[in-house]
This record gives structure tokens, C-alpha cells and sequence, in this order.
């Protein structure tokens, strides 16, 4: 019989069919079993945010896959399960409609100004607070995406049904794959100075570390919004949180956190000035990552990674692996 590990909820249709399959040990809920209780007899793990490092995949002397629940690897070590002739794989656009959408929703609750709205009513101030919530239109306001994947193009989409020109900065897309869907590729340093509302998606690397920085921040258009829901450690949060004391920065909806590099489960205590300030600034927004959950993406992602997980059991490669095993591993 097999044996597999899930490390966090997934969509009850794909944890019915794993449990047909074998043993399913739960790394989540009351009951929740550690990894390295299990880690003797598991032979696929689907993964959402635990981490697994070098340690736990030498230790899993029967695992065969790593099946990521999404499209990021930053939880893996891939070159540590490369070794271990262990396959990791992801799930591509299974959640690029749920984030694109949670781009608008954070978009819209700033310009709305929701979240200062929701607490002045709670608190019983409707009337008095109502003068200081004029928000603005979408419609004619310029979005600026940093990067064009998947994600950013159907962003790109919503945006032309609100009336919003949209630029698009990018070193690896052609100007013609962006102008196809209407928008206009630029410089990095035009996008930021030119957008109204910012919103992230760029894979996080050396070159896009801390790319919204100060000095970023200065050179954008006073007011403007920041949105990301791509990588935390895309954004300086304590640039960010300053722009947003100062003024000068509209608002910020952050759906990632820069602590996630140390825990993905967990990220706020290790982004210590964010948490400190989180509900103090009435144009700030922190979800906990939360932009590609929706009952939709869940299902969509969990039977790509369950097929993943049957192709690899099988003796097959996997569909959307990201590395490469040896026959012979």
C-alpha cells in the first residue's frame, strides 16, 4: 500500500481519491501527524507551505515525489531531492485566475478605502466618518504590472474592463506579446514613475530582491498603490511602511510577507515592523496569502498534483516537473 503525506488543507475531491489510493498521513488539523513520523514509509508528499529542506528529503529513504501544491518552489530543495532521485513538480496556472481576481479585490478595498469604512461603521461612526472615505475610480487610472506571466496577463484583462490603461515591465517578454492584450511594455523606472496602482508579479531572484525599495518608492507618482501578491521579499516593508506614514504612498495591499523566506506558515513574527504596525495605518491590508485559495484553484491544483503523484508512482515522469531524475537514482 502506499503511503502519502499532505502537508496542508487541500480540496476534499483530491483527498478522497488519495485516501482510494493508500495510507494518507495529515501534517495539518487536530490530529496532525509531523512529517518525520512518517517520514520511513512515505512515497509522495503534496505540498503546500511546509518547508522541505535537504534534512527531511535524505531522511525519506522510500519518497518518489514532491508534488507542489502551486507554482512557486521556494519551500523546496530541489537540488537536495535532485539528488535523492526524488521529483518535484508544480502546478502551473492552476491558481492564476483566483490571484489575478485578489489583485482587483485589494485594488478596489483601497480605493474604496473598505477597511477604514468596516472599522468606523463597527465603531459606531457612520455618519462621521463617512467625509474622510472618498475613495477613487478604477477608470482611467494606470496599472503597472512588473512582470507578465500568466497571472499578470489576466490582470491585465480585468483591468481593460475597468477602463485602466495598462504598462507592463519585463525583460523576458516581447513587446508584441504585450500589446496583444492591450497594454504597453516599458522600462522599469516608466513603469513605477508612470502607474497609479502597482501590482507585483515577478519571480523572486537576486536582481528582483527589494526591487520596490526607497528609492523606488520616491519615484513614484504620489498616491499611488502598491499591491503585491507575488513574493514578499519583492517589496522593503520598512520602505513601504514609511511611504505609507509619509503620505506618499496611497496604500499598500500585501497578500505576501519578506518573513515568509524564514516561515511560510508563520511570517509575521519575522516581519517584526510590519506586524507592529499592522492595523495602526487605515491604508495598509495584510491577507495571509491567501490570493490563490479559492474552492476553484484548490481543485484545479490538487488533481494536477495528483496526477503528478500517479505518473511518478507508475514509474513515468511527471508532467510539469521542475528537475530532472536519473533512471538509475
Amino acid at each position: 500500500m502506499s503511503s502519502f503525506y499532505v502537508s496542508d488543507p487541500i480540496h476534499p475531491r483530491v483527498l478522497d481519491e488519495l485516501h482510494t489510493m493508500g495510507q494518507v498521513h495529515l501534517g495539518y488539523g487536530p490530529t496532525a501527524t509531523p512529517y518525520t513520523a512518517v517520514q520511513d514509509s512515505v512515497e509522495a508528499v503534496m505540498l503546500r507551505a511546509e518547508r522541505f529542506t535537504a534534512d527531511k528529503i535524505q531522511a525519506s529513504s522510500r519518497l518518489k515525489i514532491i508534488a507542489r501544491h502551486g507554482v512557486g518552489t521556494d519551500n523546496v530543495d530541489i537540488q537536495a531531492a535532485t539528488d535523492a532521485g526524488v521529483w518535484v513538480t508544480v502546478t502551473p496556472g492552476s491558481n492564476a485566475r483566483s490571484v489575478a481576481e485578489h489583485v482587483f479585490a485589494l485594488t478596489l478595498a483601497l480605493a474604496r478605502r473598505i477597511p477604514a469604512a468596516t472599522a468606523g461603521t463597527a465603531a459606531g461612526q457612520w455618519a462621521a466618518i463617512k467625509p474622510a472615505l472618498t475613495g477613487f475610480e478604477l477608470q482611467g487610472r494606470t496599472l503597472g504590472l512588473l512582470g507578465f506571466g500568466r497571472i499578470a496577463s489576466l490582470t491585465a484583462g480585468i483591468a481593460r474592463g475597468f477602463g485602466m490603461p495598462v504598462l507592463v515591465s519585463d525583460p523576458y517578454v516581447a513587446p508584441d506579446t504585450v500589446e496583444q492584450l492591450g497594454a504597453r511594455l516599458v522600462p522599469f523606472d516608466d513603469l513605477i514613475a508612470q502607474c497609479d496602482v502597482l501590482s507585483l508579479h515577478a519571480p523572486l531572484t537576486t536582481a528582483t530582491k527589494h526591487i520596490i525599495d526607497a528609492a523606488a518608492l520616491a519615484r513614484m507618482r504620489p498616491g499611488t498603490v502598491l499591491i503585491n501578491t507575488a513574493r514578499g521579499g519583492l517589496v522593503d516593508e520598512a520602505a513601504v511602511l514609511a511611504g505609507l506614514e509619509s503620505g506618499h504612498l496611497g496604500g499598500a495591499a500585501l497578500d505576501v510577507l519578506d518573513g515568509e523566506a524564514t516561515d511560510m506558515q508563520d511570517p509575521l513574527p519575522h516581519s517584526p515592523e510590519l506586524a507592529a504596525r499592522l492595523g495602526s495605518l487605515d491604508n495598509l491590508i495584510v491577507t495571509p496569502h491567501i490570493a490563490g485559495q479559492t474552492s476553484q484553484s484548490l481543485l484545479a491544483a490538487g488533481t494536477q498534483a495528483l496526477a503528478c503523484i500517479q505518473q511518478a508512482l507508475a514509474g513515468q515522469d511527471p508532467e510539469h516537473a521542475v528537475n530532472t531524475v536519473s533512471p538509475t537514482a
